[in-house]
């Protein structure tokens, strides 16, 4: 019975005014490093590609987790970063889904800095819906944020995905959401990093992300959560070895229960692990 409940929560929006934007479950647990000085990551930008511009290093990871235990609701994220003289690009590709229903979007950010206190970014993405029987219905749009450096621990910044609307398909007859938010970051020290983000969906409340980081050592993180809209907690921890990065995480529902997760983060120079 929970797996229909889920099933039908999640296709709901295909059939209403306003088609939601899928992001992973603990979007805000990949993405946590972005309002941070000392702990972005290649996925930081998934949250604010203004976050681009603190990467030093090419750099690439996948994610994946199972929504709510069930196959059907499986969401894959790949991203990479390369930085270069003249700004720092980054790449983002995820699915959604399964053979009968599906969601999926390519992205192509930049991101650069403005001085010393103030970062940009853009993403351009190309979104699909695929339903069996119905075919595609494909769509174009943008997401743009900045960052703002007010002290060396303290970050401030606004991100707004698809701020000027658009329709999915040929006929534009299904719109998909806008989404806005702010986010600040406290790095308090080298280990510890706190960070609370306001989101709004278009046709949804308001949420608040908020989440905190610790390293216990160089190669050991760990990062705890919550998103307000849904009372959905997440819990991670990373492990650093090599060029590499392994967390495992998992988030909590309380109606519909556990989403695991694996996150890989590599990059080809040697490095301590963010």
């Amino acid at each position: 019975m929970r797996g229909v409940v889920a099933v039908v929560f999640f296709c709901m929006p295909v059939c209403g005014f306003c088609q939601t934007v899928r992001d992973p479950v603990s979007a805000s647990y990949i993405g946590l490093g972005a309002y941070s000085n000392n702990h972005p990551d290649v996925f930081s930008f998934h949250t604010n590609q203004a976050a681009l511009a603190r990467i030093k290093i090419v750099s690439a990871g996948i994610y994946g987790e199972k929504r709510f235990l069930l196959n059907e609701l499986g969401l894959y994220d790949a991203a990479a970063t390369l930085p270069t003289s003249s700004g720092n690009f980054g790449l983002d590709a995820r699915y959604y889904g399964f053979s009968d229903y599906n969601e999926s979007q390519v992205g192509l950010a930049y991101g650069r800095s403005l001085g010393s206190k103030v970062d940009v970014g853009v993403q351009f993405n190309y979104y699909n819906i695929r339903i069996a029987g119905y075919g595609n219905a494909p769509a174009l749009n943008f997401e743009i944020g900045t960052i703002f450096h007010l002290t060396d621990k303290l970050n401030m910044g606004f991100h707004a995905y698809n701020p000027v609307g658009g329709g999915l398909g040929k006929n534009d007859e299904e719109k998909l959401a806008s989404v806005y938010s702010m986010g600040i970051g406290y790095d308090a020290s080298e280990k510890f990093f706190m960070s609370i983000e306001i989101e709004k969906e278009e046709n949804k409340p308001v949420n608040v992300n908020a989440g905190l980081q610790y390293k216990f050592l160089s190669q050991l993180l760990t990062r705890i959560g919550i998103s307000t809209a849904t009372s959905l907690l997440y819990f991670g921890i990373g492990y650093g070895f090599k060029s590499m990065r392994l967390d495992v995480m998992a988030s909590y529902h309380p109606q519909l229960g556990i989403t695991p997760g694996l996150l890989l983060v590599f990059s080809p120079s040697p490095r301590e692990s963010n």
